[in-house]
């Protein structure tokens, strides 16, 4: 939930705050390709290195707050950088300029209307001779800031479900990952919810300094307070206790007198010897001599905790079984289509739908069209995490009823629909309603993807004949590496959309080729995700 409150303020805010501060459209694109290079190689190794971690808190939280710390930073670094690097030399030309003119012909109501257009191109030549060498720090804090909240908030999802899994018994872990995308879904449309009141008019904007200041504040303390309860919540298992076979003897038997479902120790215990690092589970031998169907014996079981290396873990990184390539691919076709929506959104409602120019003048009707066009998108996004959480109390019960295979792809042709029906229409009516299919497609990709590598940890399948035999892997294979696998797909996504989606809306002469393009690459979700092995889930 937290996390999703810094996606908001991050989609909202962040490109305007970039533009705001001199960076040009072009090299604004490149800048949403830094964070993509970087989590598409580290993610994985983070994953690898959560499932090897011999902390006493345990294997994901020191990890969840690593990435939280990197999230703070950069809330803090995006809405005060250009302050920071005032504060260090920087100077804004154009808007002492401005300011100059205010003072001289504002006090006349229309004079200042007048002369705006003049201070306006006055400007321009003023940015044309300076460009952004007169401000070099606020341009480099508030790029930092943005790669660390964008590469942090999206590689702490990894840690974070990855902990999710490992408290939680094989029976729960579909209401665990729904529940968690009903959180996802909450907190981002209270996120955009809130980056849509006017907090210039409201006691707290003029305390923190402005729109985008009170914003990014508070969705700070809310985040703040989201990792504090996340990590009090469940206590782990350290590794070297999960690898201590006296241990795992005391605690079956324990649970075998007491007759104990699963509570603090227990349930961490159970879940993470179930889910974990493959080469962490020797209780697949049933140390009791009783009866156990819920496990199968496999080639997991020959590998002694201490003798699994990290080159074994990033050999399982890049030689990954084929099921787990096919997952792989559907996710990234889906984050890809969801990315067109998230970050080209605003931009496309702005001027296909409310018909404005961002390029206009401060203050041409225009320019305000195309700002009333971006305030009314947040209220669409707002409905597309709302209904994200809607559609999530719902997807576990689709799916003991549909099976996964029906659910996974139906989610992705919902929402190519949707897509496709806003292009067409294009109109504020249309953004409203059709948003609401982006949120059973981001349910869908919240749940279905990492339901499935829990399904094939737990069953220790990750292959099948051409008969639908099933065939053990004797790969070592941990819950961390591949969750984290699965997830570096979205950095992978938007770093092939930044790349090349000017491109494509220059080609189109329209932003309704960014929707168009969604609808295109979820439709290809949908095939990709007929051809997932899904084990008679």
């Amino acid at each position: 939930m937290g996390i999703e409150f810094a996606y908001s303020a991050e989609t909202a805010f962040v490109s305007p705050t970039l533009l705001g501060i001199g960076i040009q459209h072009r090299n604004m694109t490149l800048i949403w390709c830094l964070s993509p290079m970087i989590g598409f190689f580290l993610t994985p190794l983070l994953g690898s290195f959560s499932d090897r971690c011999k902390s006493r808190l345990g294997r994901r939280r020191p990890f969840i707050i690593l990435l939280s710390i990197g999230i703070i930073l950069g809330l803090l670094l995006v809405p005060n950088g250009k302050y920071f690097g005032q504060l260090m030399g920087d100077v804004y030309p154009e808007e002492e300029l401005l300011a100059k003119e205010m003072d001289t012909g504002g006090s006349g109501g229309g004079n200042f209307l007048v002369n705006s257009t003049a201070v306006a191109d006055e400007a321009d030549v003023i940015n044309e001779v300076v460009d952004t060498s007169s401000h070099p720090w606020g341009i480099f804090l508030t790029v930092l800031g943005t790669v660390l909240l964008d590469f942090d908030a999206d590689a702490c999802q990894s840690p974070s479900r990855a902990y999710l899994l490992d408290v939680c018994i094989p029976e729960d872990h579909a209401l665990g990952l729904s529940t968690f995308t009903i959180m996802a879904g909450l907190g981002g449309s209270l996120g955009y919810a809130m980056g849509g009141i006017n907090w210039d008019t409201t006691f707290i904007g003029v305390m923190l300094g402005g729109h985008v200041r009170a914003v990014f504040t508070l969705v700070t303390f809310i985040f703040i307070a989201c990792v504090i309860v996340t990590l009090y919540s469940f206590s782990e298992i350290p590794l070297d206790v999960l690898s201590d076979t006296s241990n795992i003897d005391m605690v079956n038997e324990r649970r075998m007198l007491e007759g104990q479902t699963y509570g603090k120790f227990d349930e961490d215990y159970e879940a993470s010897k179930t889910y974990g690092t493959m080469g962490d589970n020797p209780p697949q031998v049933n140390h009791m001599g009783l009866d156990n169907p819920g496990f199968q014996e496999s080639t997991f079981t020959e590998y002694p905790n201490n003798q699994i290396s990290l080159r074994e873990y990033v050999h399982s990184i890049i030689y990954m079984p084929k099921s787990m390539r096919i997952l792989c691919l559907t996710n990234l076709f889906c984050w890809m289509s969801l990315v067109c929506y998230s970050l080209y959104f605003t931009d496309f409602v702005g001027e296909a739908v409310f018909g404005g120019n961002p390029k206009a003048p401060v203050g041409s009707v225009e320019r305000e069209i195309y700002e009333e066009g971006v305030r009314f998108a947040c209220w669409g996004m707002a409905m597309y995490s709302l209904s994200c959480s809607c559609y999530s109390f719902i997807i576990e019960r689709l799916v003991k009823r549909f099976k996964a295979r029906q659910v996974y792809m139906a989610g992705q042709l919902v929402y190519t629909f949707g897509m496709i029906l806003m292009a067409v229409t294009r109109s504020p009516a249309g953004v409203i309603i059709f948003s609401w299919t982006a949120g059973v497609m981001y349910s869908t990709l919240f749940t279905m993807p990492y339901l499935l590598v829990a399904h094939y940890h737990a069953s220790q399948v990750f292959a099948e004949d051409a008969s639908g035999t099933r065939q053990c892997s004797t790969t070592v294979r941990g819950l961390g590496t591949d969750v984290a696998l699965v997830s570096s797909m979205v950095f992978l996504a938007q770093f092939i959309l930044s790349s090349s989606m000017g491109s494509i809306i220059s080609a189109a002469g329209s932003t309704t080729a960014v929707i168009v393009s969604a609808a295109v690459l979820s439709f290809c979700g949908s095939m990709s995700a007929s051809q997932v092995m899904y084990l008679d889930l």
